[in-house]
């Protein structure tokens, strides 16, 4: 097991908007279970008429302790997309929340992967 990790210092945010739909990234230092579930819950109150708060994050220094989220999007689009971007930028202790708002225009599943990994990567960029 390694005995050094990267991870983010503080919270930071990213946006991507795609035909009329707008996407909000929001990344977050996390160390356990009930860190990455408090900063879901403060997400969720801070955007309550998202259609969507879908999410990712990996835990720990083997990197074994993850979960990605699609939170209603189709399977596979939303959640390991910002997975991707946690783990192409080498990090771990570290959460990705991803709100939208639904602009009326169906993005497909190619749209919904490409925005969603946007607005993570655009998270790590400005952080």
């Amino acid at each position: 097991m390694k005995d050094t990790y990267k991870t983010i210092a503080s919270e930071s945010t990213g946006e991507f908007k795609d035909r009329g739909s707008k996407f909000i990234a929001y990344a977050y230092p996390v160390y356990n279970e009930l860190d990455w579930q408090e900063c879901l819950e403060k997400t969720r109150k801070l955007h309550p008429k998202a259609r969507h708060h879908c999410y990712a994050w990996r835990l720990g220094l083997d990197g074994n302790s993850y979960r990605a989220n699609d939170d209603g999007e189709p399977s596979g689009t939303a959640g390991r997309p910002i997975l991707g971007q946690i783990d192409s930028f080498g990090l771990t202790n570290v959460m990705v929340i991803v709100v939208r708002y639904f602009g009326g225009t169906l993005l497909g599943t190619s749209g919904l992967i490409n925005a969603y990994k946007l607005s993570a990567a655009r998270c790590f960029a400005t952080g």
